[in-house]
């Protein structure tokens, strides 16, 4: 049932651009030949006549002549002839200015409209997966055999983590919202004995505001502790760890151990550019209605989401690069679409009480983190699914809902595809019941930093 309704989408996102385009041509051929023909005829009636309506200008005639022939002497005759010939030439030269600014108007006007509407069509078409046709990008490598093999070992009980390193976990966009964000992950590393770390920065700031916030933080931990950071970013936390490291490479050359991000739209996300695209239609009301929302409801700054569009990301990322002595880590998804999917309510968001009183039993931590928890019943995992059907149809690109996977593949890194569906929310929702076959986010974050740990002494080796 899957493998049909997956050709149904395939055939429907093919036909889906298909029309975008005929329509683009369409608009495309009938402007140009409406632009020429109103050129032409212009440049006709400025020939033949310096007004736009003929019959008006010629009953403005009539009434001249019958005004001339009415006159009592001959003299009085070309006396009143020649002021109405003068009369008639000025404002016949005035129409004609008049008319020629109208047409002109009228053909910028409407070029104007038909630009928008294109653009607001053409969308992201040109700028997904733009990392991969830059030539000077360094080529990826495929590491999702050792993932998973590391996954399977982590399920099994054998922990390779070494805690020879600080581990800092970067929480995404919108984290701020969401006080458990990463917070059983923490647990699951300090369980075992690792000294590990959630991120305190606002994630509603500018990519640059973050990097430099994120450089502050590592440089304390490295200092506290002697020890290197390894870094995993999710989402906005990834650009972010990215931008320290790209930005203050000197400061952090020694000081960070690696990087993984995970479905992080490092070379941008059509959803920010087609909200904040310029050009395209409603794009001023769309960024006064986005920067209500973002700077006026949660407090935040609009650059945080304008930061993470095409136009954005290909400045930034021309402009800083990565060092190429970090080994780096690029993990994406793919949401899945199916029909159960998008009606599901199973996987929810979860809100925290902040005014229960705290318990400070270590064997009552369990329950008191599960009594500080309030499902939030938000339809995460139908929205993710929705997002992708739209991403996919439009643009005929695979996403985890929020990126596509071809974005957030990192020059010069390991690429790490799973072989299961999980949206841009896995580490963020819950489901109503866990499923013990499956891995969660902590076994899955604990297989990301262990293959990180791999890679850089693989390169310690080579050295």
């Amino acid at each position: 049932m899957e493998d049909i309704f997956s050709r149904l989408l395939t055939l429907a996102s093919y036909i889906t651009r298909r029309v975008i385009e005929f329509f683009e041509d369409l608009v495309l051929r009938d402007v140009s030949r409406w632009l020429e023909e109103s050129e032409i005829n212009s440049c006709g009636e400025h020939l033949t006549s310096p007004t736009c309506n003929d019959d008006k200008f010629s009953s403005m005639e009539d009434a001249s002549s019958s005004r001339c022939c009415n006159s009592g002497t001959t003299f009085g005759f070309h006396e009143q002839g020649a002021s109405d010939v003068e009369d008639q030439s000025f404002l016949n030269s005035r129409l004609e200015i008049v008319n020629r600014n109208y047409c002109r108007g009228v053909r910028f006007i409407f070029k104007g409209v038909v630009s928008r509407v294109l653009r607001t069509l053409h969308g992201s078409s040109d700028d997904i997966g733009w990392l991969q046709c830059a030539p000077e990008m360094a080529p990826v490598e495929d590491g999702s055999a050792r993932f998973l093999e590391l996954l399977q070992e982590i399920r099994n009980g054998l922990h390779k983590l070494p805690d020879s390193f600080v581990y800092l976990l970067i929480p995404g966009l919108f984290s701020n919202h969401g006080p458990l964000y990463f917070v059983s992950t923490k647990r699951f590393f300090s369980k075992t004995g690792l000294a590990c770390h959630i991120a305190k920065i606002h994630s509603e700031a500018s990519v640059e505001h973050n990097a430099w916030e994120l450089k502050q933080y590592i440089e304390e931990l490295y200092w506290g502790s002697g020890k290197r950071v390894m870094l995993l970013g999710h989402s906005k936390g990834g650009v972010d760890a990215a931008a320290a490291l790209s930005i203050y490479s000197q400061e952090l050359r020694d000081k960070v151990a690696g990087l993984a991000l995970v479905q992080s739209p490092y070379g941008g996300t059509p959803i920010a550019s087609d909200i904040l695209r310029e050009g395209q239609v409603a794009d001023k009301e769309t960024r006064r209605i986005m920067e209500f929302l973002i700077c006026k409801l949660i407090k935040g700054d609009i650059r945080a989401l304008e930061d993470l569009t095409y136009a954005k990301r290909k400045e930034f990322i021309r402009n800083h690069k990565i060092p190429d002595n970090i080994p780096l880590i690029s993990f994406h998804s793919e949401a899945s679409v199916a029909p159960g999917v998008i009606a599901t309510m199973s996987h929810i968001a979860h809100a925290e009480l902040p005014w229960l009183p705290p318990f400070f039993s270590e064997e009552a931590e369990d329950a008191v983190l599960a009594a500080r928890k309030v499902p939030v019943i938000f339809p995460v995992s139908a929205a993710m699914a929705l997002s992708a059907l739209h991403l996919q149809l439009r643009y005929g690109e695979k996403s985890d809902g929020l990126v596509t996977c071809r974005d957030a593949e990192v020059p010069g890194s390991v690429v790490v595809k799973p072989d299961k569906k999980l949206d841009h929310s896995w580490m963020v929702y819950s489901s109503w019941k866990k499923d013990p076959t499956e891995p969660d986010a902590c076994e899955m974050c604990e297989a990301l930093l262990t293959m990180l740990v791999e890679l850089g002494e693989k390169r310690l080796k080579l050295a």
